[in-house]
C-alpha cells in the first residue's frame, strides 16, 4: 500500500494532524501500537489555549468542545499563604483558554476521524521507519501477525517520547536537551464540584498544589510528592488532608472530598530534541519535546508544532517545493523554546526543591512580590500562560 503521508502515533497530534491534512486533500495513514482503550485511558491536561481550538475549529472537531468546555478568563496564585488572582482576558487584550479535558479532545479526534473514513491502525506491533533519508520512506509494521508495509513521501513521528520515531533517528544527527526534576504530582480524578471556578496554582512550603477540573462536577486535584513515591500509599484522606494544607484557608475550606476514580503520579521534565526534520521523518508533539505540567503547555504546544507542519505539507503538496518543509524545526522550536521557558519559570517559582539553598527560596519569594506589585511581570505571565500566538 502507499499513503502520501504516513503518521505514526494516534494521539491528539498525530489525530489532529490527520484531521487537518484530510480536509486539504492529503491521503494519510495512521499507525499506533496501543489499542483505542488504551489511547483514550490516559489521563492528561485540560486546558486549551485559543490557538488551540482554533486548530479544532478549522479541523470540524470542536463541535462538543464548544458546547461543553469552560472558558477561564483568569487564574489564582497562592504563594506562602497570599492569593493573587491573574486576569488573564484583561492583561491580554481579551484572550482566555478553555478547560476540556485531553481525553475529551482524543475522543472527538478519533471520531473525527472514523467519519471521515481515513484509515487508522491501531495495535500495530514493531512498527519500523525505513529509507527516511531519501525521496521514499516506508514503513512496515505487524498486524494481526502480519507483515505490512507502507511506502509514502512524508513520515510524520507524532508517537511520544518513549515513541520509534525518534529512536530512530541517527544518534549523530538529533542534540536533546533535558533536565529531570527531583519530584513527581500524584494526580486524583474525582467526581466532586472543584473548589473554585478557576484554576489555583499553589506555593507552600511543604510542595506545590494546583486545584483543577475537567467539568463542574469532576475535579482534578495534584500534589507535590517525591519523584520515587508509591501511589499505593497515598489513601483517598490522606491526598485531601494533604492538599488542603497547602492551600490557603479559604480555598481549602471550599474543597469537596470524595472517592477518587483515578489516582497516579507522573513525573517531571524538561525535554526538546534538535532539529525536528530528518530528511522525510518530521517530529512533532511529546516526541519533539517534553513540558512539566506546571501551566499547562503539553498538549498546547503539540498543536503548535501540528499547526507549523499541516502548513508545511499542505504548501508542499501545492507546489511540490520543500521550501516550507525547510522551515518547519526552526519555526517550531522557537516557539517550543519559549514555552519551556514559561513552564520552567512557573515550575522553579512554585515547587520546594529540598535541595535548594536559601539564596533560591529568597529569590521565588522575590519572584511572586514582583507579580504582586508590576502588572508588567503579570502581563508577562499572563501572555505565557495563554499561549503565543503561532
Amino acid at each position: 500500500m502507499r499513503h502520501q503521508v504516513v503518521i505514526i502515533g494516534a494521539g491528539p497530534s498525530g489525530l489532529l494532524l490527520g484531521a487537518l491534512l484530510h480536509q486539504a486533500g492529503i491521503d494519510t495513514l495512521i499507525l499506533e501500537r496501543q489499542s483505542r482503550d488504551y489511547v483514550l485511558a490516559r489521563i492528561r491536561a485540560g486546558v486549551l489555549e485559543e490557538g488551540t481550538v482554533g486548530l479544532l475549529r478549522r479541523a470540524g472537531c470542536a463541535a462538543r468542545l464548544e458546547r461543553e468546555g469552560l472558558v477561564h478568563e483568569g487564574f489564582a496564585l497562592n504563594f506562602a499563604g497570599q492569593h493573587l488572582r491573574i486576569d488573564i482576558k484583561a492583561l491580554t487584550g481579551g484572550r482566555t483558554v478553555t478547560v476540556y479535558g485531553q481525553t475529551e479532545v482524543t475522543r472527538d479526534l478519533m471520531e473525527h476521524r472514523a467519519a471521515s473514513g481515513a484509515p487508522t491502525v491501531y495495535e500495530a506491533r514493531d512498527v519500523a521507519l525505513h529509507d527516511f533519508d531519501g525521496p521514499n520512506p516506508r514503513v512496515t509494521w505487524t498486524q494481526d501477525g502480519q507483515s505490512r508495509e507502507a511506502g509514502c513521501d512524508i513520515i510524520a513521528g507524532c508517537d511520544g517520547y518513549h515513541g520509534v520515531s525518534r529512536a530512530s533517528v541517527p544518534a549523530g544527527a538529533i542534540e536533546t536537551f533535558e533536565r529531570v526534576y527531583p519530584f513527581g504530582w500524584l494526580g486524583v480524578l474525582a467526581d466532586v464540584p472543584p473548589c473554585s471556578h478557576e484554576l489555583i496554582y499553589a506555593g507552600h512550603e511543604r510542595g506545590f498544589a494546583l486545584c483543577s477540573m475537567r467539568s463542574n462536577t469532576r475535579s482534578r486535584y495534584y500534589v507535590q510528592c517525591r519523584s520515587d513515591d508509591d501511589v499505593k500509599r497515598w489513601s483517598d484522606d490522606m491526598f485531601w488532608d494533604e492538599l488542603r494544607r497547602r492551600l490557603d484557608p479559604a480555598a481549602a475550606a471550599q474543597v469537596v472530598t470524595g472517592p477518587s476514580i483515578e489516582k497516579s503520579i507522573a513525573p517531571l521534565r524538561s525535554f526538546v530534541a534538535e532539529p525536528l526534520r530528518f530528511g522525510r521523518l518530521f517530529l512533532a508533539g511529546d516526541a519533539a519535546h517534553i513540558v512539566p505540567p506546571t501551566g499547562a503547555k503539553g498538549l498546547n504546544l503539540a498543536a503548535g508544532d501540528v499547526h507549523y507542519l499541516s502548513e508545511a505539507l499542505i504548501a508542499f503538496y501545492e507546489d511540490r517545493s520543500e521550501g516550507a518543509l525547510d522551515t518547519y524545526s526552526a519555526r517550531a522550536l522557537d516557539r517550543i523554546w519559549k514555552a519551556e521557558r514559561f513552564s520552567w519559570s512557573l515550575t522553579t517559582l512554585l515547587h520546594r526543591f529540598d535541595t535548594s539553598p536559601p539564596f533560591e527560596r529568597r529569590m521565588q519569594d522575590a519572584e511572586f512580590a514582583l507579580l504582586r506589585s508590576s502588572e508588567t511581570a503579570r502581563r508577562a505571565l499572563a501572555e505565557g500562560y495563554v499561549g503565543l500566538p503561532y
